[in-house]
């Protein structure tokens, strides 16, 4: 698109940002008078320290949570919880946290999506780092019928099914063996920029997707795994359980770290972020642009733009192209899709042409969220007055 056209979606002029490559198929976006969006810039405001970070500070507060998480589980078999998908970050924080002297438990999370390339990476890591590995395997029947419920639906955020169960295993894991620390690849050095209003949802939502799977599927959940808000609650605030995004305590660099893995893991990378799950790049690479005329690539470049990993006229190549390897890898997928879900073209094409429904027109717990977290804010600006008058 040139800056002359009109974005369908917000109907106002297409505009993209001069500093990142986010543009107006965000529609909560500004720009200043240089063209620089509110998305970039709201990002280096909450995460400029963590992105230029001193290394000398950042390698005492790296040794200060080594040491604590240390701490926490003597006599125990393991003292953090890591959760790996074959994909980078996971991967790195795997490593790094090996490497540090850490007992990490690794768990994974099987919901029949995997791709050959996750699972060999996978194996791989936990084979040449000699660390445990626990997956859960999510009864594909079920996970078929709860995605087959999502897509009746008509809502944007299919893969709040994976995040919510990954949450949900991961924090079973910690509390079975009494662990206060996950230890996660989430990190604000490639992902870190502000989600967009509508572009997922509220990934604590287990009422959400209990409500949409009993009401398009006729569904009572058995080996699905859910996760509440109020389970996040009493994880995080009485079993002190802490989700640490570990590679913001490293002077994390993405494609530095590809290297290493490839060198030393036999790694194999993936063309855009997530991709290693082959629902989740169909998802993002096809479903997400045509019908709800989202491209998370533009979060996922954009903020390795910003953080000088990635050159802008690269990512703009790069968004100039499909998002995907090639057009022969998107005929796979799809072909690959249709059969696992047992549907055809036209199943799909019906699908792609029917509105989108938003999340909140279904029972959810977003309002709840939004209230407790409203909550804890007041709660600690009134404890931090009160130290400050003690």
């Amino acid at each position: 698109m040139s800056k002359t056209q009109i974005d369908p979606l917000n109907e106002r002029p297409y505009q993209q940002c001069s500093r990142c490559v986010m543009n107006t198929s965000a529609a909560e976006i500004t720009f200043d008078d240089d063209g620089i969006c509110n998305f970039c810039t709201e990002f280096l405001e909450r995460s400029g320290h963590i992105i230029h970070q001193d290394t000398q500070a950042n390698e005492k507060g790296l040794e200060r949570l080594v040491e604590s998480v240390k701490k926490s589980a003597k006599g125990k078999p393991y003292d953090c919880v890591v959760g790996v998908s074959g994909g980078v970050d996971s991967s790195w924080t795997l490593v790094k946290v090996k490497r540090l002297g850490l007992r990490p438990l690794a768990v994974h999370m099987d919901n029949g999506w995997n791709s050959e390339l996750a699972q060999n990476n996978i194996e791989n890591l936990i084979s040449k780092l000699e660390v445990d590995l626990f997956t859960y395997v999510i009864d594909w029947d079920e996970y078929r019928k709860l995605m087959q419920s999502f897509f009746d639906a008509d809502v944007i955020d299919i893969e709040l099914l994976y995040d919510n169960a990954l949450a949900a295993v991961c924090y079973k894991q910690a509390r079975r063996f009494r662990l206060k620390y996950i230890l996660a690849g989430t990190n604000q050095s490639t992902e870190g920029m502000k989600m967009p209003a509508g572009w997922n949802w509220y990934k604590l939502d287990a009422l959400n997707i209990k409500a949409i799977g009993s009401q398009f599927g006729g569904l009572r959940l058995k080996s699905f795994p859910t996760y509440s808000t109020i389970n996040y609650v009493c994880d995080r605030f009485v079993r002190k359980i802490q989700w640490v995004s570990f590679l913001d305590n490293l002077n994390y660099n993405k494609f530095e770290a590809i290297e290493v893995l490839k060198k030393e893991f036999n790694f194999k990378p993936y063309p855009y972020k997530h991709y290693e799950s082959i629902f989740t790049r169909f998802y993002q690479g096809y479903i997400l642009p045509n019908k709800f005329n989202v491209d998370k690539r533009l979060l996922h470049l954009g903020t390795l733009v910003v953080t000088g990993q990635l050159d802008r006229t690269e990512a703009l190549n790069q968004l100039n192209e499909i998002p995907y390897s090639t057009e022969e890898n998107l005929y796979a997928d799809t072909d690959y899709f249709l059969k696992k879900m047992g549907w055809n073209l036209d199943d799909l094409k019906t699908y792609l042409d029917r509105v989108e429904i938003n999340h909140d027109r279904y029972p959810n717990e977003h309002k709840f969220y939004l209230i407790l977290k409203a909550f804890m804010k007041n709660f600690k600006l009134i404890k931090s007055k009160l130290n400050y008058s003690n």
